[in-house]
């Protein structure tokens, strides 16, 4: 795995969000892929997934500014800085997001096993 194999799927993933293709979404994340909300609340992939479905999620636009990738520890991990456009639970705004990610292989793909997100 590759820093750009690594850019390129989290692209995949800013798309299948704003594209809200669950499915795309269900083959990117590990089974127990959790996000970490800016708020500090960890959030398992089947409520995630639920919440862009349901809507009360929606991401807009997703714009990565820079990405670095770390291979500390013992799996890699992908820092994107992004404009996030969304609206969550009712409020909509452009959040400058610095996105953590860790991936682990999946067969001869990677999947992103968590996602932590704060401000930047």
């Amino acid at each position: 795995m590759t820093g750009t194999d690594l850019e390129e799927l989290h692209g995949a993933l800013c798309e299948a969000m704003v594209g809200r293709d669950l499915a795309a979404l269900g083959a990117l994340l590990a089974d127990g892929f959790t996000l970490t909300h800016m708020t500090g609340y960890v959030q398992p992939k089947a409520e995630w997934l639920d919440a862009i479905e349901t809507g009360q999620m929606q991401y807009h636009r997703m714009e990565t500014v820079e990405a670095t990738l770390s291979t500390e520890g013992t799996a890699p991990a992908l820092t994107a800085r992004t404009l996030t456009d969304a609206t969550i639970w009712g409020s909509r705004a452009t959040w400058r997001l610095t996105l953590r990610s860790w991936f682990e292989p999946r067969g001869v793909d990677w999947v992103i096993t968590r996602t932590v997100a704060s401000t930047w």
